[in-house]
């Protein structure tokens, strides 16, 4: 048996690959960014291409760094974000335009036209999702609308549409295989997450033709193997999840009421709810979790759009940083924001708002505001979102969450993890191992090739690295922090309706 397992973790703004060995423990990774299109105000995009080259260009890197060959490497595992929309020419598998990204708003008004014709009800009990320009459904639909000739060669069967995953792994097996898995097809918008099928009403709605669709099948199934020549040897791909859904599992959140926050490029809180769904009453999302062994569980998800993008910006946008590690070290030379508030509503609000016409916000200056006040705006902001989506999920599972588990690149910000507790009044856990959304596609895959045996052996490998404990002297500020924070997203949301009504 070969030693390892190869996560491809294909993200919003990088490719990663990371390899794994049977203990769990990260042998080798590799990361590459690449660029992200902005066309016009609220739009984003990404070349498929460059998405598809930086991504197999950092897997035979990882391997490279540690002497691995294709022979060494026992199965593949993709995670992926998700929702970003690719649709390509199946016999020159050339995307017919850029890959739409999940942050992206072109599609907000043709959404409030389905809200406004009585749609969303019908959609939430279908899918699990709101009626939003997030999901997959109406970026398909911009494309085939916009892109010449693209609506007839799609009713013709010669074009494709796929998730990221979808995308890589078409071409790892040369055009081979066409498939997603349960949980990148429940963030499109088109699939029932009760009867696990493409849903005829759903596409007849958004006019998007059956096949174009990918197959779809377990989060923990081969579905093919890599074409000779991508590596040495033909490596089984064996697992796939969206990025949020392999976090969920590589935190070993596997029980009912377990819950994860994903600290990425946006945020993104699950919590387990078992094998039956439940329809958020809070404005969250009811999702797929993963499907393993033919057992399917659900989960509610608070999405975030903005999280560890507000540093890109600081660093990008506002020049304040020179790199994102520095923004704790700003942050922290002050001891409070002195009343700035930062709301990062750059692609609208995700949950619970659910407001895709708020921008960002930046409230609360006074002449002393001063760089430091902004950075720690910025990091609480993302405490800030974490804590209305954790109420809310508390609220639709009648329940009082004690235990955060965290992943992702800003948890190794201390002050930021911290604030999270104090403002939480409840412990944030940090894992020995925060690659945990590679991690988690990575046990999807081992489980299906009999690397790892079941559950209850790879559950073993989860440990705690720290935990970050409410500050009781934190415990009196707690109210007014997060007045202060209500009174912004009031703000942030009433310039959008004043704009909207000019």
């Amino acid at each position: 048996m070969s030693k390892y397992i190869l996560a491809l973790d294909q993200g919003t703004t990088s490719s990663r690959a990371i390899i794994f060995d049977r203990s769990g423990a990260v042998i080798s990774v590799a990361q590459k960014e690449f660029t992200q299109h902005f066309p016009s105000p609220g739009q984003v995009e990404h070349d498929p291409a460059e998405i598809w080259s930086s991504q197999i260009g950092v897997a035979t890197e990882a391997m490279a760094k540690v002497g691995l060959e294709g022979g060494d490497i026992h199965a593949i595992g993709i995670t992926n974000q998700r929702e970003t929309t690719v649709v390509w020419d199946r016999e020159t598998g050339k995307p017919v335009y850029n890959a739409i990204v999940w942050q992206d708003r072109r599609t907000a008004g043709w959404c409030d036209s389905l809200k406004a014709a009585g749609h969303e009800d019908m959609i939430r009990q279908k899918t699990g999702l709101v009626i939003d320009a997030y999901f997959s459904g109406s970026k398909i639909k911009w494309i085939l609308d916009h892109v010449p000739g693209a609506r007839e060669r799609a009713e013709q069967g010669r074009l494709a549409f796929g998730t990221i995953d979808s995308w890589l792994i078409w071409n790892l097996t040369h055009g081979n295989v066409h498939t997603t898995d349960v949980t990148n097809a429940s963030r499109t918008m088109l699939f029932n997450i009760h009867t696990q099928q493409w849903d005829t009403t759903l596409l007849q709605l958004l006019d998007i033709p059956a096949s174009i669709l990918p197959a779809v099948q377990e989060s923990s199934q081969v579905c093919g193997l890599t074409a000779p020549g991508i590596f040495a040897a033909q490596i089984p791909i064996a697992g796939i999840a969206g990025d949020q859904h392999a976090a969920l599992f590589g935190q070993m959140c596997i029980a009912p009421g377990m819950v994860k926050n994903t600290y990425g490029t946006g945020c993104f809180m699950l919590m387990n709810i078992g094998e039956q769904p439940i329809i958020s009453k809070n404005n969250l999302l009811t999702t797929v979790a993963w499907k393993v062994n033919g057992q399917i569980q659900y989960a509610l998800e608070g999405s975030i759009f903005i999280a560890g993008a507000i540093v890109q910006w600081l660093r990008d946008g506002l020049g304040i940083i020179r790199s994102s590690a520095e923004v704790e070290a700003l942050a922290a030379s002050v001891t409070q924001n002195d009343g700035v508030y930062l709301v990062p509503a750059f692609a609208g609000l995700g949950a619970p708002h659910w407001d895709q016409h708020a921008r960002g916000t930046l409230v609360g200056m006074t002449r002393g505001t001063g760089s430091a006040h902004i950075a720690r705006a910025a990091l609480e902001s993302i405490a800030y979102q974490t804590m209305e989506v954790l109420k809310a999920m508390e609220a639709d599972a009648g329940i009082s969450i004690t235990e955060l588990r965290v992943d992702g690149g800003a948890t190794k910000n201390n002050l930021l993890m911290q604030f999270q507790a104090d403002i939480l009044g409840t412990d944030v856990i940090r894992p020995g191992i925060t690659e945990t959304t590679a991690l988690g596609a990575a046990y999807l895959a081992g489980l299906a090739t009999g690397y790892w045996n079941n559950l209850e052996e790879i559950s073993k490998q989860w440990q705690m690295e720290k935990c970050f404990t409410p500050d009781p002297a934190q415990a009196a500020h707690r109210d007014t922090w997060i007045s202060g924070w209500n009174k912004a997203i009031a703000a942030a949301r009433h310039w959008a309706q004043l704009q909207n009504n000019q």
